[in-house]
């Protein structure tokens, strides 16, 4: 059961990226009237994805390495550097951009920049699941199991 679970973890981080990122927040600036309540609305969003965003990482990070083992699991050598990267993307992301973004200090420089850093996080989920999902994820997954 837990063989899974990074799977799991990998398909949560990156599709709730995709949908906060690429529906939720067009959306919510296609349907709100004002720029501002948007964007109070998003910051919202974007907080919470942060924590979304840490949550699985921590998970994969905790699970990486099985128990009594003393190396990391098969999965984790190829994408345990896009797990870190990406967590640190998240956080860089709602303790030193947003705050920027929100004093509306600089927004031009700053969004371009929280967007550029949003875009690597996915690129990173993206990695990870494919890394873990594919088909050496699958044939590591069938190892495990016999």
């Amino acid at each position: 059961m837990f063989q899974r679970l990074p799977v799991f973890a990998a398909a949560l981080w990156w599709s709730s990226l995709s949908v906060i990122g690429f529906v939720a927040v067009p959306l919510v600036f296609m349907r709100v009237p004002q720029k501002m309540l948007a964007g109070y609305v998003t910051a919202g969003l974007f907080e919470a994805q942060t924590w979304i965003s840490v949550a699985c990482c921590a998970l994969l990070l905790v699970v990486s390495r099985p128990k009594h083992s003393e190396t990391v699991a098969p999965w984790a050598r190829a994408a345990l550097i896009f797990v870190i990267l990406g967590m640190l993307l998240a956080l860089l992301l709602q303790f030193g951009v947003a705050p920027k973004v929100i004093a509306y200090h600089g927004v031009r420089l700053w969004h371009n920049a929280a967007t550029v850093m949003y875009f690597g996080q996915w690129l990173c989920a993206s990695v990870v699941l494919w890394r873990l999902a594919g088909p050496a994820g699958a044939k590591a997954d069938a190892v495990s199991d016999r």
